[in-house]
C-alpha cells in the first residue's frame, strides 16, 4: 500500500497542483497588462486616485498652511512603527507682573483664567524610512488631519530626505496652491463704481 501512495497517488496529486497553479497563471496571463511604462505613458487619473504614498497633513480650508491637527498625539500613540514625531506647543510666557494680579485675583476668590498652549504643533516630523504605510495613523486621528499623499513622482536620493518635516511640506504645498490658483482680473475704476 506504501508503494502505491508513493508511485501512483503522489504523482497524481503533484500534477493536480501543477494544473490548479497554471490555471491561475493562465488566466492572468491573458488579462491586459496593467503595469504603466513610465516615459511613454501616464498614470490616468483613476489610478492615481487609489495610490497611497507616504503620510502628509491635511490644512485647515481657510488657511491650508494651518494644519487640521490638535496635538492630541493619538498619531504617535497608535503608530506601531514609530516614524511619527509631534512636539506641543507651549504656552504663551507670562510677564512677572501678570503672575502678581493673577495670584492677587485667586486670593480675592476670583476665577483666574490662564493662557492655554496653541493647539497646533510646533513641530511634526515624519520619518518615512520606518513607515509601514499601515494607516493606522489616519484611521486613529480624531479630526482627519493625516492622509496618504497621491504625488507618485516623489523621489528621495538620501535617507535624510525621507524624514520629512510636514509642517514645512504643508507651507510648501500651499505657497504651491496659492501660486497656481488663477488671480482676479481687475476691473476699470469706472466698472467698479456701476456695481
Amino acid at each position: 500500500m506504501n508503494a502505491l501512495r508513493k508511485h501512483v497517488i503522489q504523482p497524481i496529486l503533484d500534477c493536480w497542483s501543477l494544473l490548479v497553479g497554471l490555471k491561475i497563471t493562465g488566466k492572468y496571463f491573458c488579462k491586459p497588462l496593467i503595469t504603466v511604462h513610465y516615459p511613454r505613458q501616464v498614470i490616468d487619473s483613476e489610478n492615481l486616485s487609489t495610490y497611497g504614498g507616504h503620510v502628509e497633513l491635511v490644512g485647515m480650508p481657510k488657511d491650508p498652511a494651518m494644519p487640521k491637527c490638535i496635538s492630541c498625539m493619538m498619531c504617535v500613540t497608535n503608530c506601531p512603527s514609530n516614524c511619527l514625531k509631534v512636539v506641543k506647543s507651549k504656552p504663551p510666557a507670562t510677564t512677572p507682573e501678570q503672575e502678581q494680579a493673577w495670584k492677587e485675583a485667586e486670593e480675592r476668590g476670583e476665577k483666574v483664567v490662564r493662557p492655554k498652549a496653541p493647539k497646533q504643533p510646533t513641530k511634526f516630523m515624519y520619518d518615512y524610512t520606518l513607515c509601514s504605510l499601515c494607516g493606522t495613523c489616519i484611521d486613529n486621528c480624531p479630526v482627519n488631519t493625516l492622509r496618504f499623499s497621491s504625488n507618485i513622482y516623489w523621489v528621495a536620493t538620501s535617507r535624510k530626505e525621507m524624514h520629512i518635516d510636514l509642517l514645512a511640506r504643508l507651507r510648501e504645498q500651499a505657497a504651491e496652491v496659492s501660486a497656481s490658483a488663477p488671480k482676479p482680473e481687475a476691473r476699470p475704476a469706472a466698472a467698479q463704481k456701476e456695481a
